[in-house]
């Protein structure tokens, strides 16, 4: 089996070492095969920021993400961009205070979490690439929580371990009561303001 998965927001978010938590998560604890590309613009911070990953049993044998299975989307650019490519009932896991949905999101599976309000909360808002690891593992199961957890702990600051793990948990815990209600569904959207409305 293999998904595509694709991270995205704007530097500074941690987007990258998302990705990489995951990557390592399927390669290292759960034997699988696993590739990673990145994009960025030239700002350190507040500039657009992607990151793709391949996971698969098999040997990969084309690189590139084409049609997300997961899209996880972290700004409104990063929406806006990306959705358009997400394959059809597929994952979209939005970071619910900075984006806002509209019909480009029909079809898809979607699961917002205040990420950025809970890792302030934990008192470090650069978690929340972190809680976002965690709830991408308990809604889609495409990477064990297990395996996740365990590539946090190896992939973080040994200072930051444990509020690293804390915010992995949290977004697993808020990802696993989701699931209990579903995916919103888009299909009353008049209510959305969309691009071009009068």
């Amino acid at each position: 089996m293999l998904t595509e998965i694709r991270i995205a927001g704007f530097g500074g978010q941690g987007v990258i070492l998302a990705t990489h938590i995951l990557g390592r998560a399927a390669s290292v604890h759960e034997g699988r095969f696993a590739t990673m590309t990145q994009s960025y613009g030239p700002e350190a911070r507040g500039g657009a920021a992607s990151a793709s990953l391949i996971v698969s049993d098999e040997p990969i044998l084309f690189p590139y993400v084409t049609h997300p299975d997961i899209l996880v989307v972290m700004s409104q650019e990063a929406y806006t961009r990306f959705t358009p490519e997400a394959r059809p009932g597929g994952f979209l896991l939005v970071e619910e205070d900075l984006v806002r949905l509209d019909r480009k999101a029909q079809g898809l599976r979607i699961y917002g979490i205040p990420a950025t309000r809970f890792a302030e909360e934990l008192g470090k808002k650069m978690v929340l690439n972190v809680i976002m690891t965690g709830f991408l593992c308990a809604i889609t199961g495409a990477i064990s929580i297990e395996a996740a957890r365990r590539s946090v702990a190896d992939s973080v600051p040994a200072r930051f371990r444990d509020l690293n793990l804390q915010a992995f948990d949290k977004g697993v815990q808020y990802g696993q009561e989701l699931l209990v209600r579903g995916p919103q569904v888009l299909e009353n959207s008049e209510e959305l303001v969309l691009e071009g409305d009068v």
